[in-house]
């Protein structure tokens, strides 16, 4: 299950993303503090072009999806999320969270949001998410390099249309 972020989700946004394993895989990998947390949110909170969902988990919020290029009558968008991987190492569920999570975030992309292309941004190195997303039918449309803590890395995108999930 999805449902919108809320201001009281914010210190669990932040621990989750700050994992070290969560920032390895990401464009940002430095520790977040709460000051950039929260010009973060300020920033997306009300934005009409972006979306920002907790996932739930058997009954707990269990990680982050991002929506985002929403713009009216978009049909085309982009998406992001992390897990809490702690917390779900505790529980062992990490793997049928991060189904879930991909299931439940294509779900809302070609449902409420009425989107006909997802697309995504992985590093290349990645290996065990660009799995996950080919299981899920996405499919690997363009390599670019992008500077990560200034250093050039290479960047997957992926996509998934509507026609080619159903």
């Amino acid at each position: 299950m999805l449902r919108p972020a809320r201001d009281d989700d914010l210190p669990a946004l932040l621990r989750w993303r700050n994992h070290p394993r969560v920032r390895a895989a990401s464009f940002t990998t430095h520790v977040i503090g709460a000051t950039e947390h929260a010009r973060w949110w300020a920033a997306v909170r009300h934005d009409p072009a972006r979306r920002v969902l907790v996932y739930e988990h058997d009954g707990r919020d269990a990680g982050v999806v991002t929506f985002s290029g929403l713009a009216p009558a978009a049909t085309t968008g982009e998406w992001g999320f992390y897990l809490d991987l702690s917390g779900l190492e505790r529980t062992g569920a990490v793997l049928a969270a991060w189904a879930g999570l991909e299931r439940a975030a294509i779900g809302h992309a070609f449902g409420p949001l009425g989107l006909t292309t997802l697309r995504g941004q992985v590093l290349a190195g990645n290996e065990p998410v660009r799995r996950l997303h080919r299981r899920f039918g996405f499919t690997e449309v363009g390599v670019h390099r992008r500077e990560v803590d200034g250093t050039p890395v290479d960047v997957v995108t992926v996509e998934l249309t509507r026609k080619d999930h159903t």
